[in-house]
């Protein structure tokens, strides 16, 4: 099949792309957010410890080059331009993740990303609630069943998730890979850590059960997984962070924001020493500028969604490439 007839087949869906598109600025703009723009090509694309990014090379006029990446998300960007500004701002982000590729991955894909100030988690999951409705129908019919769009959606802690689905006490047993594989019932495979068994009993036991007849907010996971977020003040135990689960599919990730930058720096510093442990490949410095602008940064929850899944569940369509004018 060729790329025109690969587009015109999906035309109706690339329309409602289009209008969620405009629909999304709408929603911003009416609450006093300012889209940004910010750089693609960056000298520091990110800190996860498991995703792999796109290199390029920087070429001056003066013959000198300077290795840059694309980004993975703009977080980073967007966090600097709210410690400057003190604005709530949104972007509609083109981002890049190498080596992924399946029905809900693609190495270059849309990120809708925003941050607001003064927002706490709860606010910034009633925010999440409202934009839903306001780009999706009251509800969604799918293969496995509808999804209420215009329900209250479902707040459920990690370790609710974990006491209800996989029948243990997160917090109580701690980072102790044999005793949460013991209480799982579950086998410890072999050269599995503690963060490897806690994402494989996420996988298989609780995702399969959430979001499905309304969407889900699963929050305050454990602290060992607060990446950028604040630990909770009331349980350190737990970080301010939620995710968003609908139909089986992941849609966002959010954190109310670290901003001690000591804090920050030590949990990057961890995150590239284990990153460089397998994929020593992924290298490049710290974002010092973002280090020293963000404690300038006020108080403020963030929030990466992938627009090509929001668009997706819209739609009914099984596939990230078949919203997507080109693949």
């Amino acid at each position: 099949m060729t790329d025109i007839s690969r587009i015109a087949e999906r035309l109706p869906l690339l329309r409602r792309r289009a209008q969620m598109l405009r629909a999304t600025r709408a929603f911003f703009d009416a609450r006093g957010y300012l889209e940004v723009e910010t750089p693609y090509a960056v000298p520091t694309p990110g800190e996860e410890v498991h995703l792999r990014c796109f290199r390029t090379v920087l070429e001056r006029p003066d013959g000198g080059e300077e290795t840059r990446f694309l980004h993975t998300s703009p977080e980073f960007a967007m966090k600097r331009i709210v410690a400057a500004t003190g604005l709530p701002v949104f972007q509609l982000a083109r981002v890049w993740r190498n080596g992924e590729a399946s029905a809900l991955h693609a190495p270059e894909f849309t990120m809708l990303e925003w941050y607001r100030p003064q927002a706490d988690l709860a606010s910034l999951m009633d925010e999440t609630e409202e934009f839903l409705r306001a780009t999706l129908p009251p509800r969604l019919e799918r293969a496995e069943g509808t999804i209420e769009i215009d329900a209250p959606f479902e707040r459920l802690t990690v370790a609710e998730a974990f006491a209800r689905y996989v029948g243990v006490d997160l917090l109580g047993i701690g980072d102790d890979a044999s005793a949460l594989a013991a209480a799982a019932e579950t086998p410890l495979r072999a050269g599995e850590a503690w963060e490897d068994l806690f994402f494989r009993l996420l996988l298989e036991r609780i995702e399969p059960q959430i979001g499905r007849t309304r969407p889900t907010f699963l929050t305050h996971w454990p602290a060992a997984q607060a990446a950028l977020s604040r630990r909770d003040p009331a349980d350190p135990r737990v970080a301010l962070r939620f995710e968003l689960y609908a139909g089986g599919i992941e849609l966002a990730n959010a954190f109310e924001e670290l901003t001690d930058a000591r804090e920050q720096r030590a949990r990057f510093e961890a995150d590239r020493q284990r990153r460089l442990e397998f994929a020593p490949d992924q290298n490049w410095p710290l974002d010092e500028v973002f280090l020293a602008e963000l404690p300038n940064m006020p108080p403020c929850s963030g929030i990466a969604l992938g627009f090509d899944r929001l668009a997706m569940l819209a739609v009914g369509a099984p596939r990230l490439s078949d919203i997507m004018w080109l693949n």
